[in-house]
């Protein structure tokens, strides 16, 4: 994963929005809207330019063109990222949008 917007930076265009968590991208794929797959990093508390991460669950938006994708770093705990817990995580976005979490199963996890 590549991290674009770090934890505790603000979002491009809406400055008013403070990234809590860590915020980047797949490289190499292609979401709808013609970008990379956005990626929630969770599990660090410092920010990251970089990290391996295993795909957790995804955001599925019902009113935007693409969803985002739920991905925990390496190292840290998968198992406590319940869609609750996702969900509080990625509030401070989310928020704006009518969107639901899917978790991948427990055992998809690693």
């Amino acid at each position: 994963m590549r991290v674009d917007r770090p934890l505790g930076s603000t979002h491009p265009r809406h400055p008013d929005i403070q990234y809590p968590l860590n915020y980047g991208f797949v490289p190499g794929t292609l979401a709808p809207d013609g970008e990379p797959l956005d990626v929630y990093v969770l599990g660090p508390d410092t920010p990251l330019v970089h990290c391996d991460a295993t795909i957790v669950g995804i955001v599925r938006r019902r009113d935007d063109v693409e969803d985002k994708l739920v991905a925990v770093a390496d190292g840290y705990e998968h198992a406590r990222w319940s869609s609750q817990a996702i969900a509080r995580a990625t509030w401070f976005q989310e928020r704006y949008f009518d969107a639901t979490i899917e978790c991948a199963p427990p055992a998809a996890r690693g």
